[in-house]
Formats: structure tokens, sequence, C-alpha cells
């Protein structure tokens, strides 16, 4: 199993975080789970995203990015 945490907190909201958090939750299946998150430490680097159990983080996120952090992060174990 793994988790899609997307920051939700002011800094990255105002860099389009919302659309992410979407974006993410239109392209994953029932073997991810994808939520919100509060701020995870990164402000200035936003939208965050973070990969679970991997620990594994990606920065500056935008909605067109998110296809492929699907595709080749959470069903082909690429990162």
């Amino acid at each position: 199993m793994k988790w899609v945490r997307v920051c939700q907190n002011r800094t990255c909201k105002k860099q389009g975080a919302v659309k992410v958090l979407a974006a993410f939750k239109a392209n994953v299946v029932s073997e991810v789970t994808v939520t919100s998150s509060s701020c995870l430490g990164q402000c200035g680097n936003g939208p965050m995203v973070l990969i679970l159990p991997e620990m594994v983080w990606y920065s500056h996120v935008s909605p067109q990015e998110v296809p492929l952090v699907v595709k080749q992060h959470l069903y082909g174990d690429e990162y």
C-alpha cells in the first residue's frame, strides 16, 4: 500500500496545491491512498507531495505533472 500526501497549508495552496490534490485523486487506483496534509515543512517549494512508505518528496508539483508521477512512481516503482 502506498500513500500520497499533498500539502494543503497556506503557502502550498497559494501555489496550486488544491488542483494537485484533485489531479492525484483523479489519477490513482485503490492500492494508493491520496490525502491532504498539513504543512510538510517545505514552504517555498510547494506544492509539496510526499509518497509513503518510501519517503519520496516531490516539490513544485503541477497538476500537469501528476499523471507522470503516478505512472512512473506509483505504478512503475521508479523514483
